[in-house]
């Protein structure tokens, strides 16, 4: 007796309308090389909170664009819905933990025999201005930013010296501290 199957699998091809769309691409702003300096590694935007829905194409991206394997994941469990405790991807099992002590805005990506990689979550809602600049920016050098500041339209310089400053004024180190003080302006009487 010879098994016989219920659906008929069929490749797809470019012009099937099963083919995934091009806007279900993962949102995702990655350095070529990250800086471990920077407060995070880069940044996604999800379409949504459903970790079960978005986690599977933000693991396929990263690990083709870095030539890693994820092996974990970690999310705030306050800030997605549907987490699972393990995500098909690959012919392999991600394990995913969730935390409250994390920043419910970041998710932690860890590798086999590599540094783990700390994404900047934009949140799904944001506009898709602001979300394409946050992805820019942390796609760039982040060093002496925040978190607020790439998630802000119009970040401030990444050079901490500049950002310091009062109403950006000239900023100068202190002598052996090393920390940024503002310079007072003197104006003259003449």
């Amino acid at each position: 007796m010879t098994p016989t199957s219920l659906s008929q699998r069929t490749p797809l091809s470019p012009a099937s309308p099963a083919a995934p769309r091009t806007d279900s691409a993962p949102r995702l702003g990655l350095p070529a090389v990250p800086d471990r300096r920077a407060v995070v590694d880069g940044a996604w935007w999800p379409r949504s909170r459903d970790a079960a829905a978005e986690l599977p194409g933000l693991i396929a991206a990263v690990d083709q664009r870095l030539g890693l394997t994820t092996l974990r994941i970690g999310v705030h469990q306050d800030a997605w819905r549907h987490i699972p405790n393990r995500i098909p991807v690959r012919n392999r099992q991600v394990r995913v933990g969730w935390f409250r002590h994390t920043d419910p805005r970041v998710i932690t990506l860890v590798f086999a025999y590599a540094e783990p990689v700390v994404l900047l979550v934009i949140p799904p809602d944001t506009a898709a201005d602001v979300a394409e600049a946050a992805l820019e920016l942390a796609a760039q050098d982040t060093v002496g930013l925040t978190l607020d500041d790439i998630l802000t339209p119009a970040s401030p310089s990444p050079d901490p010296a500049f950002r310091a400053g009062t109403a950006g004024g000239p900023v100068r180190w202190e002598n052996e501290g090393g920390s940024v003080l503002a310079q007072e302006t003197t104006v003259s009487d003449g």
